[in-house]
């Protein structure tokens, strides 16, 4: 534990000071965790996880993953509405609990009237490279849901692949996705991945 919050620490730019009024603690107590010379308790523990963006697993070096995907990031889609291609980006959150990842959208995207909804999903992170699950619509009216197959980029970057399921247009369609840390690579990636 003590290596596993030093360096997730260094990795989110926190002192620790920082981490410590995250948590609720005095900084010298971040201090002796750190040192290896006491332990949290569980609730302690769980609330230095989440400050550190990690699972309690991780934070105690089990099942520890490489690559830390917590986040917020943007998402591009190749989508269809009434047989017209089209290309949309939004913000996401992605919150990392080991191998497990919760998606979900923060914001349409585009307008309702032309597509645009909130959706959620789980992915499954397998060997550090690839990310498979599923998504939905987060709005009741909205029927759209399927799978997601992702390649991760190696230092945790990017992901791009492709979506398959219930759409606008149809029960089975399919179409190119990509994921990225900021908004301005998201769409560039998805135009290279539709390109190809």
């Amino acid at each position: 534990m003590p290596e596993v919050m030093k360096e997730r620490r260094a990795a989110l730019a926190l002192s620790q000071a920082d981490l410590a009024a995250a948590v609720g603690l005095d900084k010298r107590q971040i201090r002796r965790y750190e040192m290896g010379e006491a332990q949290p308790t569980l609730p302690v523990a769980k609330a230095l996880a989440q400050a550190l963006e990690i699972s309690i697993d991780e934070l105690a070096g089990v099942g520890e993953q490489s690559v830390h995907i917590t986040g917020e990031w943007w998402s591009a889609w190749q989508t269809y509405k009434d047989g017209a291609e089209i290309h949309t980006r939004q913000p996401i959150q992605i919150m990392q609990r080991g191998k497990d990842l919760d998606i979900r959208s923060l914001e349409r995207g585009t307008d309702v009237a032309d597509g645009g909804y909130l959706w959620r999903g789980q992915l499954r992170l397998w060997d550090n490279e690839i990310l498979m699950g599923w998504y939905a619509a987060d709005d009741a009216a909205i029927r759209s849901k399927g799978t997601l197959y992702l390649v991760l980029h190696q230092h945790g970057q990017r992901m791009e692949g492709r979506w398959v399921g219930l759409s606008y247009d149809g029960p089975i369609q399919t179409g190119a996705a990509a994921f990225a840390r900021s908004a301005q690579d998201a769409p560039e990636l998805l135009a290279n991945l539709v390109q190809r």
